[in-house]
């Protein structure tokens, strides 16, 4: 059973930085792509970025010149660089993996930018 578990989140001073880490169960090169999600309460979780098991990174317009994720092949890590975050960035990020049509989630990060 593939895990993945999402940590680095926390309280943080509008304009600050966080860095989230994804950590994987087993190589990251094994899934197609994985991605950052994050969901406000009462909302439907909203896409923020991926990394094609190729390197090839997207980004949602949304935190674009904000956030940049990454990965660390050896260790099975992915991350996603949180720069001059806003209120309006607080949610709960949880990272995904797809493999092949099935998809695996963590459990999610708290992470809440206080004005």
């Amino acid at each position: 059973q593939v895990q993945l578990v999402e940590s680095g989140g926390g309280l943080v001073q509008a304009g600050g930085s966080l860095r989230l880490s994804c950590a994987a169960s087993k190589s990251v090169l094994d899934f197609n792509v994985m991605s950052w999600y994050r969901q406000i309460s009462g909302d439907a979780r909203e896409w923020i970025s991926s990394i094609e098991r190729s390197g090839r990174t997207y980004i949602s317009d949304a935190v674009k010149g904000r956030f940049t994720p990454s990965r660390d092949t050896p260790q099975n890590v992915m991350y996603l660089q949180m720069n001059n975050l806003k209120p309006s960035d607080t949610a709960v990020y949880y990272c995904k993996a797809e493999e092949y049509g099935t998809e695996f989630w963590g459990q999610g990060t708290q992470v809440t930018v206080s004005s």
